[in-house]
């Protein structure tokens, strides 16, 4: 074989990139879903073989018959949705407000010294110490919840895009300078895209947090239409197929949310990748 044809094969081999092998491509894409699977086939050897109690552990295809009901009549998915709307709009403000006074924060050195330690403070009281003032101030109804979930989504957003914006290298500002930058330029053109993959990472935080505090919030505060007050339905009834028909919502709407939200972050910043 001459070397013009060496050449030109390992030119090829590098130009055309080798697709793997079907089987790893269907086990990487299969593995997440070995530990759910796993513990769903226990979950179904125990209730069948009788080493569970079948009140406190049904049979898996009685929650598959539960769901079927209660979609059916329409009841849980109109609970589904009101947990969804209450979810995004606290996302919505708190992200809004987390992100706003992030940027201030990182912009202004006298706003940092000002709210900086007040912000870190109550980075450190956990999110349900706040529902007794909530309660209180806002009342246990729709606005209370939605001003808990709105706390959840505000730390992350905020904290995040404080530290992108914070986080800048100083050849960057030396750059803006040089260029004779206002203070307008260097943030739209230099600062803010800079900071976008941390925006987003709080984003998708705080998308996360926001659903956990749904569920909380429809928990502890008053009982309203939703996921959680269908939860209340199920213990204090005993109805156990459907307390954990809607954990395991729950769960599946937190899993599709991680999904769309890491998917929206790569597409959105795929500008970045080299």
């Amino acid at each position: 074989m001459s070397l013009i044809t060496i050449m030109g094969l390992e030119q090829l081999s590098h130009s055309v990139p080798i697709a793997p092998p079907p089987f790893r491509f269907i086990g990487r894409h299969l593995r997440p879903l070995a530990l759910p699977i796993t513990l769903l086939t226990i979950w179904e050897l125990l209730a069948h073989a009788g080493l569970a109690d079948a009140r406190f552990v049904p049979p898996l295809e009685a929650v598959v018959a539960r769901g079927i009901a209660e979609f059916g009549d329409g009841g849980l998915g109109f609970n589904l949705l009101a947990s969804l709307e209450r979810d995004l709009i606290g996302f919505a403000c708190g992200s809004v407000a987390g992100i706003t006074l992030g940027l201030a924060i990182g912009f202004s050195r006298i706003i940092e010294r000002l709210l900086g330690p007040v912000l870190l403070v109550h980075r450190q009281i956990a999110l349900f110490a706040w529902v007794p003032l909530i309660s209180m101030w806002f009342g246990g109804g729709e606005a209370g919840k939605v001003v808990f979930i709105a706390l959840a989504a505000f730390q992350p957003a905020l904290i995040n895009t404080w530290q992108g914006v914070s986080g800048i290298p100083r050849s960057y500002r030396e750059l803006a300078d040089v260029l004779t930058f206002g203070w307008f330029d260097f943030a739209w053109i230099i600062a803010i895209p800079g900071a976008l993959p941390q925006i987003f990472t709080g984003l998708h935080s705080a998308l996360i947090y926001a659903w956990t505090a749904t569920v909380g919030a429809e928990l502890l505060l008053n009982i309203a239409p939703g996921l959680g007050g269908r939860m209340n339905e199920g213990q204090h009834l005993f109805h156990m197929d459907l307390l954990l028909l809607c954990i395991l919502l729950l769960g599946g709407v937190g899993v599709v949310f991680n999904v769309v939200a890491g998917a929206l972050e790569h597409r959105l910043l795929r500008w970045r990748i080299p």
